[in-house]
């Protein structure tokens, strides 16, 4: 029975819903759209070849921020606060960001993929740059031809003496330890038990001689061209940008970890549709072709790849000869065994 009470309470109800959707209106017409990455070379490129672009295609202000942690995402998310709207990330993300809900699908009616290979299309995320976690050296200490070219070269600390620096993640060591324990680069996934405790046993071997165990992309190129470390890992377009400054810093992409760099939207955003417009020229021939001018990361599309000079092409992991050398990081894969071994990560860190 409907009751003068319940009424009344429903009604109120309703108020207060509606007051929550005006004030969350109100909130979204407060703040720009905001997109966040991870700073550096990646963002500059990103704000030169994409947002400032996309900014003034669509006649909306863009705020470019960073850095990009995935833990602010899940907070804003689950608070019903989303503060970005569109964000880059490494790709494993979109498989733990769909399987703990914090991502909105990609509307695939704004964004056209027909140009673009089906390998950086996902129903989470779209990738819209290239780059490499490659092993990064200090040129003072190791000069041409005497520099480390393999991740069993990084473990041979006789042979390549000096402090080593590497991520504070599993990720990207995972690679790095087995390819120094002899496993072959088609082979490292998936990341069975074995292949993982094999990781474990390289990572406790090169341990003590880790001086640093990075978190923001700066840190490695800053610790190796200050000479504290000798040989780290790091992100190429890092090290590319450390050299246009002639930085005492060089790099191989032999054995190199080679990823892309997605863009998401976090659930809730009061900007989703722009997001996806965003996301959608970002993989645009104009947006992509603009990406090489940067020197630092490359492009997605292989219409724009194709522009690329000699000179600019050998600059990025996706270039033939150096793809014919790397590892192909396998987001999906990754997301996996994070699932079920970050935990044995971070207690083998604290040890």
């Amino acid at each position: 029975m409907l009751t003068r009470r319940k009424l009344l309470q429903s009604a109120g109800g309703a108020g207060i819903a509606l007051a929550a959707f005006r004030s969350g209106a109100v909130r979204a017409q407060s703040r720009p759209f905001t997109f966040c990455s991870w700073g550096g070379a990646l963002s500059a490129m990103e704000k030169g070849a994409f947002m400032d672009p996309a900014s003034a295609k669509f006649g909306a202000p863009i705020t470019n921020t960073s850095p990009m942690t995935y833990a602010k995402i899940k907070a804003m998310v689950e608070a019903n606060a989303v503060e970005w709207d569109l964000g880059d990330v490494g790709g494993q993300f979109i498989y733990q960001g769909r399987d703990q809900g914090l991502l909105e699908k990609m509307d695939y009616s704004i964004i056209d993929v027909s140009k673009l290979d089906k390998y950086w299309v996902t129903e989470y995320g779209v990738y819209t740059s290239t780059g490499a976690t490659v092993i990064a050296y200090n040129t003072n200490l190791f000069p041409e031809g005497k520099a480390p070219q393999s991740w069993k070269d990084f473990w041979d600390v006789k042979a390549f003496p000096g402090p080593r620096t590497l991520y504070n993640r599993f990720y990207y060591n995972y690679e790095a330890a087995v390819l120094a324990g002899g496993v072959k680069r088609n082979e490292v996934y998936p990341a069975t038990d074995e292949k993982v405790k094999l990781a474990f046993a390289k990572l406790a071997e090169i341990k003590p001689h880790v001086k640093t165990w990075w978190s923001l992309g700066a840190q490695p190129v800053q610790l190796l061209t200050s000479g504290e470390v000798a040989i780290g890992s790091a992100w190429s377009g890092r090290v590319l940008d450390a050299q246009k400054e002639k930085a005492p810093a060089a790099m191989t992409y032999k054995e190199a970890i080679a990823w892309g760099n997605a863009f998401v939207v976090p659930k809730g955003s009061p900007y989703k549709d722009l997001a996806m417009k965003v996301i959608n020229y970002a993989i645009s021939e104009e947006a992509q072709t603009a990406v090489l001018g940067f020197g630092s990361y490359g492009p997605v599309l292989a219409s724009a790849a194709a522009k690329a000079t000699p000179e600019q092409a050998k600059l990025y992991v996706s270039y033939p000869a150096n793809m014919q050398e790397a590892c192909v990081f396998n987001d999906e894969e990754v997301a996996k065994y994070l699932a079920k071994y970050d935990e044995e990560w971070k207690k083998f860190q604290l040890s």
